[in-house]
């Protein structure tokens, strides 16, 4: 059984992950930058899911998880050019007014809640799809092949 240790580490593993993947594709620089990240966060879940041995139906489960985070980023980077636009609005007003400012920032704020409520959702799915044994040959994966591991 797997520590609460564990699976906290596996949960900031997968979240840092995803946050990053997201972060880069939603400044990918267009379609081709996103559609190439999209492929890099495949083949890591591809290999991580090797190891632990899923059957096809456990890995249309996770990839129907992993669009829906796909489609969630892709909509939240739909709007960026949006929010551009607003936070330049408020730098160039002669004086910046406060109650506009917190509504930019928790209109971010709120985005990003959203995004982090579907990336834990999107965990503990996954987290039912695969049996103990299965999760944790996917922790050892992520232990051995996050970024910093050396492994």
């Amino acid at each position: 059984m797997l520590n609460r240790r564990t699976i906290l580490t596996t949960v900031a593993v997968a979240g840092v992950a995803l946050v990053t993947g997201a972060a880069a594709f939603a400044h990918g620089g267009g379609w081709r930058g996103a559609g190439m990240m999209k492929r890099m966060v495949s083949a890591a879940i591809d290999e991580a899911l090797e190891p632990a041995q899923v059957t096809p139906d456990q890995r249309a489960k996770i990839y129907a998880v992993r669009d829906r985070v796909f489609a969630a980023m892709e909509a939240q980077r739909q709007t960026r050019g949006q929010h551009m636009q607003q936070a330049l609005a408020l730098f160039e007003a002669d004086t910046i007014d406060p109650a506009q400012l917190a509504a930019f920032a928790a209109q971010h704020e709120a985005e990003h809640r959203q995004m982090a409520d579907l990336i834990t959702q999107a965990i503990g799915e996954v987290h039912d799809v695969l049996n103990s044994v299965q999760r944790r040959a996917v922790a050892d994966w992520i232990r051995t092949h996050r970024p910093g591991s050396h492994g």
